[in-house]
């Protein structure tokens, strides 16, 4: 699609947005949200010489979405925003006319609400969708379950060797941040998933418990961040519900899972905090977690009275 106007010499809001979408390296998902992003706004002002386009033009076009949720607003402002960076990089303009500009805030008329999720982690819906994607890469599978069912981080989990793992007590050890070890458990399916991924898929040459062996040279090399990163985004790049989604989160997520389950010295040793103030932050659930657990309590309730 091109915003491109031929009918003028002059750099034209529009121009520049052609040249803003066509950068290279872009998704093409994200290129479609920068494009209904924009529309709005280059049928309005496509056609003016970009230099006119001030802040006071800008403030007036986003006070007027006023049929946006608050959270699409500030996605729609966020894209305004490194539409007039890439201007300035590009010197059609001096400065970004909405720098610093504040964004708008929840209506408490309207139903919205500032999220109480302050972690991100992955919701019931979203683990099943993952795990479906990554069970064709049997490495990556494997990868995704112990860091979900542990609770490890990703760097702490590719630094282990094969050697490092207890498989009779299914537990292994990691040196965490501050240079403090501490035990990481794991159950049974994780046990399972461990065993078909070493008996089939991991390469004896290198000590390494996550191996990898270059295309064309043959090498194994330990697995880095980069090649799995690049394997977990090609994995979940067709999922809606999971873009965004990252490996950390899975560390986020087996903390939300374990809230209440356990105390929170515990639940800080397993995760290797060392400020408790860090650990309770995963009390603050969000509403939709909080409501499922509620929900998952009356039914064992009515359950029991039956």
């Amino acid at each position: 699609m091109s915003f491109l106007d031929t009918e003028t010499m002059t750099v034209t809001l529009a121009t520049v947005a052609t040249q803003f979408l066509d950068r290279p390296g872009l998704a093409q998902k994200t290129v479609n949200s920068y494009e209904s992003a924009l529309l709005p706004l280059l049928s309005q002002y496509g056609r003016w010489p970009i230099e006119i386009v001030d802040r006071e033009t800008l403030e007036d076009y986003l006070n007027g979405l006023t049929h946006l949720a608050y959270t699409t607003h500030q996605r729609h402002q966020s894209i305004l925003q490194s539409l007039f960076n890439f201007a300035v990089e590009q010197r059609h303009i001096k400065a970004n006319p909405i720098a610093r500009l504040k964004r708008r805030k929840p209506d408490p008329e309207k139903g919205e609400h500032i999220s109480d999720n302050t972690i991100r982690y992955l919701t019931p819906d979203q683990l099943k969708l993952l795990y479906q994607a990554v069970k064709t890469d049997c490495r990556t599978h494997t990868l995704v379950i112990l860091l979900h069912r542990t609770g490890a981080r990703i760097s702490e989990v590719l630094a282990l060797d094969l050697a490092d793992l207890d498989f009779e007590h299914q537990k292994f050890q990691v040196l965490g941040k501050g240079n403090k070890q501490r035990w990481c458990f794991y159950s049974d399916d994780v046990a399972q998933q461990l065993a078909t991924y070493l008996q089939y898929y991991r390469h004896e040459d290198c000590p390494a418990l996550f191996t990898a062996q270059q295309p064309i040279a043959g090498t194994v090399s330990r697995l880095s961040y980069r090649t799995i990163y690049q394997n977990w985004r090609q994995l979940i790049a067709d999922i809606p519900e999971l873009e965004g989604v990252r490996l950390h989160d899975l560390r986020h997520t087996f903390a939300t899972e374990r809230v209440g389950l356990m105390g929170i010295e515990e639940l800080r040793a397993l995760m290797g905090h060392q400020s408790i103030q860090t650990t309770l932050r995963y009390q603050k659930v969000t509403s939709a977690r909080a409501e499922m657990v509620a929900k998952r309590a009356l039914k064992t309730l009515a359950n029991e009275a039956v």
